[in-house]
């Protein structure tokens, strides 16, 4: 294999001292130098040179908390996601055409509709007739219309399940919005979804990380969710066919209506799950819901009569489970996002042994500045998604009201995590929120979004753009256990690198959100390229 060298630019190996360099020679799919005398001692005149030309060369990103095969699909069906409001999701409804009879989609945001809820009569008007089931961007909900309902056999005698809630009118009908669990009562009556769809999901998934400059990742959830058949002969069908070119590990999903009898198929999956490029060693449990539609558990009531939330597996319930799959060599991925769901985690996590397993909590929405520290003290990684931490229409009109302020201060504590500690991860929960790292990387140093002059969200917690880096770098791999093979630019370690059109370093902070990748390299071979 042809040698390649990157030269002309910084280079942000996020290593230990978090050091830059200057140049970069890549052979046989692994890197075989670094800093400029060493790299210009391997030149010859068949060596190729990538002139960086003052961009930065940094290890490509890792996203340790996504849903590919979802996102690949949603973007082929009624792809909601970047819709300003709710009369452009209208629109977007209105224009599409499916093949099958059903409205199948979504990517809308809660904050778009008034109380997070759009209504079966909004819906109704728009597909031609046709049942609907389009997901909320955050996963934990659904928005249906009348003639999916109808088919479902859900009405105002419907009870709500366990661990869900249907929204209802003054009436007591179905208003249309499907809360966490009530989503399974409509699921049952979607049409399925075949092999070849799932295949094509997943690859537009990959090649829209590819683009991002997503190298490798963690699939949050391996198993059936929200109207979704299990997605592991997805990943291990594209493994066995050559079609992965990303790195991928996935969490294979808890069951939250079942107990420890399932632990067992747990054990024969991950023996199955042992691919070229995918494996799955990890257990996802999803311990509550989120904030915006109070199923998020917390300690104390929501404001406003709501309830304390959701918690999806029992506090012991989880005590029981949590150690015996440490002790048989699982590693537990968590999602809490409550004060209540991030201390029970913690607890549960407290009687396991072997801090080598690397257990994560994601999300880290709410939490209680006595479990600050604990992260560190027991071993737990925090995977943070940053985008989240703004001020937009699901944080001031659906969450801090009924949090209260002082409460509200707790949220997503990424500088207090770091300075106690913890390791940090970071991953996009694509597509929760947008899957472009330097977008998460841009809200994490600021605290705001992109492009806008909002009010930072407390930005006490904004980390340094070193940190948030390293979070989506070397953090990233070292959660996912593949530190020793990837994750940083280093001698012997894989060619997994990604070009950005500009040097963050030299920007202005408010800036960084501008940085688009123009190359992504996987194990020396180049997986995405921006056209000039």
């Amino acid at each position: 294999m042809r040698e390649v060298v990157f030269a002309g630019g910084p280079v942000a190996t996020m290593d230990a001292a978090r050091s830059f360099t200057d140049a970069v020679a890549v052979r046989d799919g692994r890197i075989a130098a670094v800093g400029d005398a060493a790299v210009r001692a391997r030149l010859t005149p068949a060596t190729e040179v990538i002139d960086l030309d003052g961009r930065l060369l940094l290890p490509g990103f890792h996203d340790a908390h996504v849903h590919p095969v979802y996102g690949g699909i949603e973007r082929l069906r009624c792809d909601l996601s970047d819709c300003l409001d709710s009369a452009e999701c209208l629109r977007r409804i209105a224009e599409f055409r499916p093949d099958a009879g059903w409205v199948l989609g979504g990517g809308w945001d809660m904050g778009q509709f008034p109380g997070g809820t759009p209504d079966r009569a909004a819906l109704d008007s728009v597909p031609g007739g046709r049942p609907a089931y389009l997901l909320n961007r955050d996963h934990h909900g659904a928005w249906v219309n009348s003639a999916a309902l109808r088919l479902a056999g859900v009405d105002r005698d419907t009870p709500d399940p366990p661990d869900g809630r249907i929204e209802r009118d003054a009436d007591g009908e179905p208003a249309g919005t499907l809360h966490e669990g009530a989503t399974r009562l409509v699921e049952r009556v979607l049409p399925p979804t075949n092999t070849q769809e799932y295949l094509a999901g997943l690859l537009e998934g990959q090649r829209h990380l590819h683009s991002c400059g997503v190298t490798s990742w963690h699939d949050a959830i391996i198993g059936p969710y929200l109207g979704y058949d299990d997605t592991l002969e997805t990943y291990l069908a594209a493994d066995r066919q050559g079609l992965l070119t990303g790195k991928a590990r996935g969490a294979l999903w808890w069951d939250r209506g079942r107990g420890r009898e399932q632990i067992e198929e747990l054990r024969q999956r991950r023996e199955l799950a042992r691919g070229r490029r995918f494996r799955a060693d990890a257990v996802k449990i999803m311990q509550d819901g989120v904030c915006e539609n109070f199923t998020a558990a917390l300690q104390l009531p929501y404001l406003g009569g709501h309830g304390r939330g959701m918690s999806f597996v029992d506090r012991d319930v989880l005590a029981e489970v949590v150690p015996e799959l440490a002790a048989d060599g699982f590693q537990l991925h968590f999602h809490a996002i409550g004060d209540r769901a991030v201390r029970d985690v913690l607890d549960a996590l407290a009687a396991t042994t072997g801090r080598h397993l690397r257990h994560q909590i994601a999300h880290v929405q709410v939490v209680h500045p006595s479990d600050v520290p604990r992260f560190h003290e027991l071993g737990v990684v925090a995977t943070i998604q940053p985008r989240w931490a703004v001020n937009d229409a699901a944080m001031t009109e659906l969450t801090v009201p009924y949090l209260g302020h002082r409460r509200a201060s707790w949220q997503y504590p990424f500088r207090s995590l770091r300075a106690a500690g913890a390791v940090l991860a970071a991953g996009s929960d694509w597509p929760v929120s947008d899957a472009d790292p330097m977008q998460a990387v841009h809200v994490a140093v600021n605290r705001r979004e992109p492009d806008t002059d909002d009010a930072p969200f407390l930005p006490e917690q904004a980390l340094d753009l070193v940190d948030a880096l390293a979070a989506y770098t070397a953090g990233s791999a070292w959660v996912n256990h593949v530190d020793g093979e990837t994750g940083t630019v280093e001698v012997g370690k894989a060619a997994d690198l990604v070009v950005l059109d500009r040097d963050p370093f030299s920007l202005p902070p408010a800036e960084i959100g501008q940085c688009r990748v123009d190359l992504t390299m996987v194990d020396g071979v180049v997986v995405h390229e921006r056209k000039a």
